[in-house]
C-alpha cells in the first residue's frame, strides 16, 4: 500500500519545502520529492493544500487527557487518551505515573503493555517515564507525599519487566540516589533531574554518571543564583543536557521561554505537556493521585496553591514558543519529537526522511490538527 501526501509545506529538523510532496509505503517514508518533479503513481492520494506536513509529536512528560489518567490502569482510560492525543497531533507518547503505590503502578504497566502488544488504536505507546515516587519530601509539587520513598532499583526492574521504562523522574539528593542513577544507565534508562532541592555539586555528580535530561525545567528544582549554579544553572551550563519545556505560559513566562531557547537553543530542547486529566476539558475539579486537582481559567490548582501539571494541548505548546522566540519552525520543530527520539533511543522517528516511519502530522496555518498518519495509517482527520 502507498500513499502520497502531495502539495505540502514539508518542515522537518533543517528542511522547510514549500510544494513538495511525500510518499509513503506501508509504515514508512520512501520518498520526499521537491516541488517541479514528477509525482510517482500510489494507491492513495491525499492534497495537503498547501497546509504545514510535520513530524508527528512525541509527548514524553504528560500524565491524561479527556478526563482520563493514564494510572486509572483501565484500557478504557489508556484507549481514550491515545485516541485523543492524535488531536493534538501527538503520535507517539510516554506513559507517565505518578507518585502511587507499586500495586497501582503494576496495573497501569500492564494495561501499557496490553496496548503495546497490539496494533496502536491512537498514538503509540513507546514506554513509560516513571515519575516518582522517590521525591524530596520537601519537594513533592502536586505529587502525593503518602507514597514517596527512596530511590529502589528493584522496584524499577520489577516495572520494567511487565513494560519498558524509558526514563526515570527522581530527586537526585536523596539517599542511594548516585548508585541508583549509575544502575538506571546499565539498564539502558534516561535517569532525570526532578523535584529537587539538590545542589549544583550534586549535579555534576550524577551528569558524570549518564544523567542527561531535566525533568519540567525550573519547576520544582534549585533556582540559578550569582553564588551557587543550582540545577536550573547545571542545565543551562552543559551542553549534554536536555531539558524539557512547559509552555503554556503559566509554567514558564513568555521570558524565561525566550531566554531558555537562546541559551539552550532547539538541538536540546524538549516541549512537553505535563498535562493532567483536565486536557481537553472544561474547567472544574479533576482527582490526580487521590488528591484534588481545581482548574480555573486551564490552570490545575491544588488546595495548597501549588500548580498540578497542565491542561496545555500539544499543539498550543508549539504555537505559544513560535510566537515568543519567532524562530523558524525548522528549527522549533526539533523540540517536537526529533530531539525525544534521539535522546531516548526511539529509532526512525522525528524526521520526513525516506526509511524514517510515516508519523506524521499536517496542520493548519495555526497550528491545530488537519490530519494525523500513524505508521503510514491515517489515524485522523479533522
Amino acid at each position: 500500500m502507498t500513499t502520497l501526501i502531495k502539495n505540502a509545506h514539508v518542515i522537518s529538523p533543517d528542511i522547510d519545502l514549500e510544494g513538495a510532496s511525500v510518499l509513503l509505503e506501508r509504515d514508512l517514508i520512501k520518498a520526499v520529492l521537491v516541488e517541479g518533479e514528477e509525482l510517482p503513481q500510489a494507491d492513495i492520494v491525499i492534497d495537503a493544500k498547501g497546509k504545514m506536513l510535520t513530524p508527528g509529536f512525541i509527548d514524553i512528560h504528560f500524565h491524561g487527557r479527556s478526563g482520563n489518567d493514564f494510572c486509572d490502569g483501565t484500557t478504557d482510560a489508556l484507549n481514550a487518551i491515545a485516541r485523543d492525543k492524535l488531536q493534538d497531533g501527538v503520535t507517539s507518547f510516554l506513559g507517565t505515573t505518578l507518585t502511587l503505590p507499586e500495586a497501582q503502578l503494576k496495573q497501569a504497566l500492564h494495561v501499557a503493555a496490553d496496548y503495546i502488544a497490539k496494533p496502536p488504536s491512537g498514538a503509540k505507546l513507546a514506554g513509560i517515564h516513571l515519575e516518582g515516587p522517590f521525591f524530596n519530601p520537601d519537594c513533592i509539587g502536586a505529587q502525593n507525599p503518602d507514597f514517596l520513598r527512596l530511590p529502589d532499583i528493584e522496584l524499577i526492574k520489577r516495572l520494567n519487566a511487565i513494560c519498558p521504562i524509558k526514563k526515570v523522574s527522581y530527586s537526585i539528593e536523596l539517599k542511594g540516589a548516585i548508585e541508583f542513577t549509575r544502575q538506571l544507565v546499565q539498564m539502558g534508562i534516561m535517569p532525570a533531574c526532578a523535584h529537587s532541592a539538590a545542589k549544583y555539586k550534586d549535579f555534576k555528580k550524577v551528569n558524570k554518571l549518564g544523567l542527561k535530561h531535566m525533568t519540567h525545567f525550573c519547576n520544582v528544582m534549585t533556582p540559578l543564583h550569582h553564588l551557587e549554579l543550582g540545577l536550573v544553572g547545571g542545565g543551562l551550563l552543559h551542553d549534554d543536557v536536555f531539558i524539557e519545556m512547559i509552555c503554556d505560559k503559566i509554567h514558564l513566562c513568555p521570558e524565561m521561554i525566550q531566554l531558555l531557547f537562546k541559551i539552550k537553543g532547539p538541538d536540546k530542547i524538549m516541549l512537553i505537556t505535563d498535562a493532567m486529566r483536565a486536557a481537553g476539558m472544561p474547567d472544574g475539579k479533576y482527582d490526580l493521585g487521590g488528591m484534588t486537582a481545581i482548574v480555573r481559567d486551564g490552570c490545575a490548582r491544588l488546595a495548597s496553591g501549588a500548580v498540578a501539571g497542565s491542561t496545555l494541548l500539544y499543539y498550543h505548546g508549539l504555537r505559544n514558543v513560535h510566537d515568543i522566540t519567532g524562530l523558524p519552525l525548522k528549527e522549533l520543530i526539533k523540540t517536537t519529537s526529533w530531539n525525544q527520539a534521539r535522546s531516548l533511543g526511539l529509532p526512525k522517528l522525528g524526521k520526513i526522511t525516506p526509511g524514517f516511519i510515516a508519523d506524521l502530522f499536517i496542520m493548519n496555518s495555526d497550528f491545530s490538527p488537519h490530519k494525523v498518519f500513524v505508521d503510514g495509517k491515517l489515524a485522523f482527520d479533522q
